[in-house]
């Protein structure tokens, strides 16, 4: 006799609704199916699969796709991990080769945390702050203060406090760029907060467009919505973009007069292959000296992490973030909210010092920095120009040359046969596309639609992470076949 199951008291129907609400796409259905895949693979069971290897395009995980570590970053932490071996310096020197300057290095920041075991501060550990400060101000030309600065648990960490702080009431809304890192969407739908979208040019190389911000701004007031901040990426995710100095000081003086608060997303600053990174910091600092008085009340928080550019230590989790401008009693309900969380990984907060403060010229690492360093910056940049000129020559795919980030953002103008298609199978028509791209070549991609996109306009983000251009080959040939298909 069989008995109707009992439900669990935790089920889909009674968890918190704005989890549920929440989405994801870069870890979504093509992520997941894709680890299938390469179990599958790694099993022996290769079957009917018409490729041998997985390429995780999907998200900028460097060292997942063969980015080796800085040799330099790996010593020193080899150290903090395991103080006992500075007992046996001259094995260090003499057998592993490590520098002189690896050890003192470890020494350093031995002393300044204690044990990477331990906890430190909520905020961080002071001398890393100091050094953080340093960096930004070498980087910008202003002074910065080390009591502004957390280390956060990469810079996701950063805006998951901050939008804690801001969203007050499911009311309050921030500002997104579409296309956007989907991060802020799935934050603010926890929050139970309301994303306020605007669309980025992509005629204009996916710089910011003014007017949209100005419109979705009004429309979002006019509807009753209270917008408190604005959400910047620069360099570009999904989109690759660099933001001009016109570009950030026009958002600067909109959020001045609008009197929001900017969170400026800086983490793949090193990773520009095209114009020049400038900080917000810097921007905001310059329209200051220009016109004292006017921009004295911006408000401003930028984040910077140690798991992109050419460090890649996704996985040591390490970042942090500047607050310019914050009220002190804001700021002490930030620390009260991390102290929550008791403190950011000690290793990685290690790593984010050697990242603001990597070897110098006159220390025996450097050369080997240098040339790693160098190396990976121009790997990834012929990397991205091959994948770059496989679609320039696709039929029915645009593509802006690579400025910078890990990602290429194309436009595909797929046939109606295969928005059809989609439609019939229930899905977003560049998820459609995506989807069978992974079953035809192991290649996972991210649609558009996960990054949000104008209405009627199709893309995916790829990054150019993956080892060789092989695999570039195999986009080009799937398309063909899937045009063809669908004609």
């Amino acid at each position: 006799m069989s008995s109707t199951p009992t439900m669990k008291s935790l089920n889909i129907d009674n968890i918190n609704p704005h989890i549920r609400a929440a989405k994801y796409a870069v870890r979504g259905e093509l992520a997941v199916k894709s680890e299938e895949y390469r179990a599958q693979l790694e099993r022996g069971e290769r079957g009917n699969l018409p490729f041998d290897t997985v390429i995780a395009a999907n998200i900028g995980n460097p060292q997942q796709l063969d980015q080796e570590p800085i040799t330099f970053f790996r010593q020193v932490a080899s150290i903090l991990e395991n103080p006992k071996l500075l007992e046996h310096k001259d094995v260090l020197v003499n057998a592993l080769g490590y520098k002189e300057d690896v050890i003192a290095r470890a020494e350093k920041l031995l002393k300044a945390v204690g044990s990477v075991g331990a906890y430190s501060q909520s905020q961080g550990a002071p001398a890393i702050r100091d050094e953080v400060a340093k960096f930004i101000e070498r980087r910008d030309g202003y002074s910065a203060d080390p009591k502004n600065i957390f280390l956060s648990n990469g810079a996701s960490a950063g805006v998951n406090a901050l939008l804690n702080i801001i969203c007050a009431s499911p009311n309050t809304g921030v500002l997104i760029p579409i296309p956007q890192y989907p991060l802020y969407t799935a934050t603010l739908a926890v929050l139970n907060a309301t994303a306020v979208p605007y669309y980025l040019d992509e005629a204009q190389g996916w710089g910011t467009s003014f007017a949209d911000i100005k419109a979705s701004y009004e429309k979002a007031i006019s509807n009753g919505t209270d917008v408190r901040a604005i959400v910047v990426i620069n360099p570009g995710n999904p989109t690759g973009a660099t933001l001009s100095a016109a570009d950030i000081r026009s958002v600067i003086e909109f959020a001045a007069e609008k009197k929001l608060i900017i969170m400026a997303d800086e983490v793949y600053q090193t990773n520009v292959f095209t114009g020049q990174f400038i900080s917000f910091k810097k921007g905001l600092r310059d329209l200051q000296k220009e016109q004292p008085g006017k921009f004295d009340q911006v408000e401003l928080a930028s984040l910077h992490s140690v798991s992109k550019g050419m460090v890649g230590e996704c996985g040591h989790r390490g970042g942090y973030y500047e607050m310019v401008g914050i009220d002190e009693k804001v700021q002490a309900e930030v620390y009260k909210y991390v102290s929550i969380q008791l403190c950011p990984p000690v290793i990685g907060q290690c790593i984010v010092e050697m990242m603001v403060n990597p070897p110098k010229e006159s220390e025996p690492s450097y050369p080997l920095y240098k040339q790693e360093y160098d190396g990976i910056f121009k790997s990834l940049h012929q990397r991205a120009t091959a994948l770059y000129q496989a679609f320039t020559k696709m039929e029915g795919v645009e593509c802006g040359e690579p400025a910078g980030s890990m990602y290429l953002f194309p436009t595909i103008k797929l046939p109606a046969k295969a928005i059809e298609q989609a439609k019939k199978e229930g899905r977003q028509p560049d998820e459609f596309y995506a989807l069978r791209m992974l079953d035809a070549t192991g290649i996972c991609t991210v649609p558009g639609s996960g990054f949000g996109q104008k209405e009627g306009t199709y893309h995916f983000r790829t990054t150019f992470l993956a080892p060789g251009t092989e695999w570039v080959g195999r986009i080009v040939d799937f398309h063909k076949k899937f045009m063809d298909e669908f004609r």
